[in-house]
């Protein structure tokens, strides 16, 4: 039986459709995992199944997460790891992240995920690019499923290890034969092309230091054999893009081309190093970008010239990026952030309040892929978050309620609702008992450390 849910007496509605409207005491009408109708003064069917009243709150579309490591949420503020830049940071959890377990992958999806759905975030990508003692993409799939979170899993992988002058040690990397074997299966076995799909599969070899040159280009071949999206890492900071010159002669983002890795359906992360010519290739291509400010910062990457990116074309969404880079994962966190660094860089009108929110939602949506969800409409899936104006943090903010969003500090969601169903109620998961999934966690990351 298909359920219905009303949504009634919004303070603001931020549709992010093609006008951008905004409307003041909206209703929006959701039947199924679809928004059916939404409007000022929107009444409540006679036979809807459920009504929550949204007197102030704002609601708006549900954020988009473009990038995570989902894992290092076991290694969050590791003491050997918190001082370093990109290589010295990677060289030094590797070992830890050489112990993971099956249940450590499934119990660290939910804890990243519930930790995302509390800041409103209702769609997310994951980089899972290491797969010691047995683990499987399949453990963090089944971890999604039971959150309800919408997913794009992302088929990682390392191939060249330290003996071939990667970075990884050998024994976190995998046979390449086996890479694209197993990223067949997964594809075939899991993903779903349908409109409003809770779970597609992406194909993500790790980065341009960690895999061959051939693994890179077959797996481009691979993925648009079967029509799905690409991911990796490019140009993070001054030693990747130097790694590039050296080993392949080529700047990052010509590399890239080289590959097969630009067009519409790949987008990287970071791409705080991308020159001007990067920019042209990525906005002439239709190549997205996963922005991860916090994290950009916390490693000393640098800030990402964003706006150029922007008015060049280039689509552009945000990442949270792994909790262990980042140490947390706030969507309406990351989306002030990526204001506030623009500012930093470029001046106080670098970036507006309402680009930063578009680029969490609508951006994020472009750079998945995806036409379904990112904007509230007719037909759109019904992933949305509302936050409540009357905490103490909004306070003083009424003239601009919608602003107020990415200006006053990042706020919990008070509800959210991944496609038609609400799995943030009040601000409580409803999905998992999340008191006993952090004891878990936290016995899983201490058994990690201390192995």
């Amino acid at each position: 039986m298909v359920k219905s849910l009303f949504l009634k007496n919004c303070d603001v509605i931020v549709t992010m459709d093609a006008e951008r409207r905004e409307i003041r005491g909206g209703g929006i009408h959701i039947l199924g995992d679809e928004i059916k109708a939404l409007s000022a003064g929107l009444l409540p069917p006679p036979d809807v199944d459920e009504v929550i009243d949204m007197a102030g709150h704002v609601v708006c579309p549900g954020l988009v997460n473009t990038h995570h490591h989902m894992f290092q949420s076991l290694t969050r503020a590791a003491p050997a790891a918190q001082d370093a830049s990109l290589f010295g940071w990677l060289k030094s959890l590797y070992p830890l992240w050489g112990r993971i377990t099956p249940e450590m992958l499934r119990v660290s999806t939910q804890a990243a995920m519930a930790e995302l759905l509390l800041s409103g975030c209702t769609t997310s990508s994951d980089h899972l690019y290491l797969f010691p003692n047995g683990g499987r993409l399949d453990d963090s799939i089944e971890g999604a499923e039971e959150i309800g979170m919408r997913f794009h899993a992302a088929r990682g992988a390392m191939s060249i290890g330290e003996t071939l002058g990667g970075l990884p040690p050998d024994a976190l990397v995998e046979d390449e034969a086996h890479i694209l074997d197993d990223t067949v299966r997964l594809i075939e076995t899991f993903h779903d092309p349908a409109p409003r799909a809770m779970l597609r599969l992406v194909v993500a070899p790790c980065s341009p230091f960690t895999v061959s040159s051939a693994l890179m280009r077959e797996a481009a071949v691979l993925a648009r054999s079967y029509q799905v999206s690409l991911h990796t890492h490019l140009a993070e900071n001054r030693d990747d893009v130097n790694y590039s010159l050296e080993r392949y002669g080529k700047t990052p983002a010509r590399y890239a081309e080289d590959l097969g890795w630009l067009g519409p359906d790949v987008w990287h992360a970071h791409c705080v190093r991308l020159d001007r010519d990067g920019i042209a290739l990525f906005a002439g291509s239709g190549t997205g970008v996963a922005h991860c400010p916090c994290s950009n910062m916390r490693l000393a990457s640098g800030v990402a010239p964003i706006g150029r990116m922007r008015r060049a074309g280039v689509p552009v969404g945000i990442g949270v990026d792994g909790s262990a880079s980042n140490d947390g994962a706030h969507m309406l966190g990351e989306v002030r952030q990526a204001m506030l660094l623009q500012r930093v860089r470029y001046g106080p009108a670098a970036m507006t309040a309402r680009e930063a929110l578009e680029l969490g939602t609508l951006g994020g949506a472009r750079v998945l892929g995806r036409e379904d969800i990112g904007a509230l409409a007719p037909g759109m899936a019904a992933d949305l978050a509302a936050f409540d104006l009357t905490r103490i943090g909004f306070a003083g903010a009424g003239q601009d309620p919608v602003a107020a969003l990415v200006f006053c500090g990042p706020h919990p969601a008070a509800y959210t609702i991944v496609n038609g169903r609400v799995v943030v109620r009040e601000g409580r998961v409803t999905s998992v008992d999340l008191p006993a999934l952090v004891r878990r966690h936290n016995q899983l990351s201490a058994a990690l450390f201390n192995a």
